[in-house]
Parts: structure tokens; C-alpha cells; sequence
């Protein structure tokens, strides 16, 4: 295999036989956490609300030792949502890890936000989410006994100024995936939520305010953006054996920006006690 097609952590085959779903696929940090998946030797089942994304996707995927299927798929519509797990059901007789990583949101001052663009957002977080999740136990994992739910959510957890309704909706995902850690943990089933800080991302680069991308790795207190391929390497093992205890969790990936803003000490503060790490950053 040529080096792009083997995983640069994990060993060759770490999820071979394993049947994994995907949403949001098609970009970010699903598209990276598929390919990983896929270097690992897993059948990955991807999907998102739009198929060129997806085919981008899949011509990346072309040469990987995995087993790379996708659909275009409204998580929102329930109907949909039972025939994507019916079909994959029929087609591979198991599934053993879900990865909801699809979800979305705007910037916007709270007192902009209207109320059809907040239920947008709670639809898509909150319901899309539960309704990927509860198909997949209910038709999956249930009658086999175990399976995996991580749920992409975001960091910081002190507050988002500028999407209230994004904080919402993720602060749910995370307490419905301690509460069904707890209830289905009779069926063999774990779930976590995996929060994500900031990663750069085309999205991220290319759709958020200029002042923000310029001042991004400013705020993350070990001084650089989260790269994709990090949260595809946190998925990668919790989905294999390793991650079997794992379960009721967040787990933060976001480069300690959940505890602090920017570097430590301040400028401010460094400066006066003449801390030369912080003179190097102000002469950067």
C-alpha cells in the first residue's frame, strides 16, 4: 500500500469487519474521520444532505483497504432515516459504530435569531442526531447486543457568543448521550460525545468572519488549530477495542481552549515579569 493508504497511528486491519456510519461525510472532520475508518480496513457507510460532497468523498476513498458506500440522506426526516439503516441492514447484516458528526449552524447576535432559524438548528443538532441514534439501536443494535454512538458536539462549553442556538442544541446531544449510556447500557450499547474545538477546516477558513480566522490560533492556549485528522484519530479508537469502556463521557478536543482564552501568561502579565516565551509571541 502506498503510505497515504495506511493510517499514520493505528495499525493495518484495527477495524477490519467493522460496519461504521458516517454523517456529514461529505466535509471537515467526517470526510477525514471516513477516510481513517476506511484505512483501517472498515466498511464505511457514509452520508449527508448532499451527494456531490459525498462523491468528492468517495473518489478520495478510491484505493483504501475499507469498503466505501454513501447516500444522500435528510437526517431530519424520520422515513428516510429508517430506510438508510433498513437497507444497510439488509445489505451487510450489522452495524457496530454510528458517528454523528452532521450538524450545522450560523453566526448570529441571539436577539437576531428568529424562531424558525433556531428549531433549524435544534432540528438538525437535536432531532437529526436522535433520530440517527435511535434507528440505529432500535434496528441494529438492540437485537445484537452492542454497538457504538459517538456524537460530534463543540467546545468551549462556558459559552458561545454568537450562536446561543448551537449551544443549545449541543449541550442536549451531550446529556442524551450520558442518559442513553445509562439506560441502553443493558444492551451492550456506549455512548459518548466527542467535543470539538476549533479545527481548521474549509468551513471553518471560508465561512466565518475574516477577523475570526485571523485571530483563531491566538485563542487556543497551546497556540494552533485542531487538524481534522486528530478527531478522525479519537474516533478511530474509540470505535476499536480499546474504546470498549468508554461510555457516558465527553470527551474535549480543543487544544485547552475549554479552560483558557489565548496563551498563558497574558502579554500583559508576561511582559511585566519579563517572561521570554511571551516577548517571542509578541515579536511574532
Amino acid at each position: 500500500m502506498a503510505e497515504s493508504d495506511r493510517s499514520r497511528i493505528f495499525r493495518d486491519g484495527l477495524l477490519d469487519g467493522q460496519v461504521c456510519v458516517v454523517s456529514g461525510a461529505g466535509s471537515g472532520l467526517g470526510r477525514e474521520t471516513a477516510l481513517e475508518m476506511l484505512r483501517l480496513g472498515a466498511t464505511v457507510v457514509a452520508c449527508g444532505r448532499r451527494e456531490e460532497p459525498l462523491v468528492e468523498t468517495a473518489e478520495l476513498a478510491a484505493g483504501l483497504p475499507g469498503s466505501f458506500e454513501h447516500e444522500a440522506l435528510d437526517i431530519r426526516e424520520e422515513e428516510p432515516v429508517g430506510r438508510f439503516f433498513d437497507a444497510l441492514l439488509e445489505r451487510h447484516g450489522r452495524l457496530d459504530v454510528l458517528v454523528n458528526n452532521a450538524g450545522g449552524q450560523f453566526l448570529s447576535p441571539a436577539e437576531a435569531i428568529s424562531p424558525k432559524g433556531f428549531k433549524t438548528v435544534i432540528d438538525l443538532n437535536v432531532m437529526g442526531t436522535w433520530l440517527m441514534t435511535h434507528a440505529a439501536a432500535t434496528k441494529a443494535f438492540i437485537p445484537r447486543g452492542e454497538g457504538k454512538v459517538l456524537s460530534v458536539t463543540l467546545s468551549p462549553h462556558n459559552g458561545m457568543p454568537g450562536m446561543v442556538h448551537s449551544g443549545a442544541a449541543r449541550a442536549a446531544v451531550e446529556n442524551m448521550m450520558r442518559t442513553l449510556a445509562v439506560e441502553w447500557a443493558r444492551f451492550g450499547i456506549k455512548t459518548c460525545a466527542l467535543a470539538a474545538g476549533q479545527f481548521a477546516t474549509e468551513t471553518l477558513l471560508t465561512k466565518y468572519p475574516q477577523v475570526v480566522v485571523d485571530n483563531l490560533e491566538r485563542s487556543i492556549p497551546i497556540g494552533r488549530a485542531g487538524r481534522p485528522e486528530e478527531m478522525a484519530w479519537l474516533v478511530a479508537y474509540l470505535a476499536s477495542p480499546a474504546g470498549d469502556f468508554f461510555s457516558g463521557t465527553t470527551i474535549t478536543l480543543d487544544g485547552a481552549r475549554d479552560n483558557w482564552v489565548g496563551p498563558w501568561p497574558p502579554d500583559a502579565i508576561a511582559t511585566e515579569a519579563g517572561d521570554p516565551v511571551a516577548e517571542e509571541r509578541r515579536a511574532k
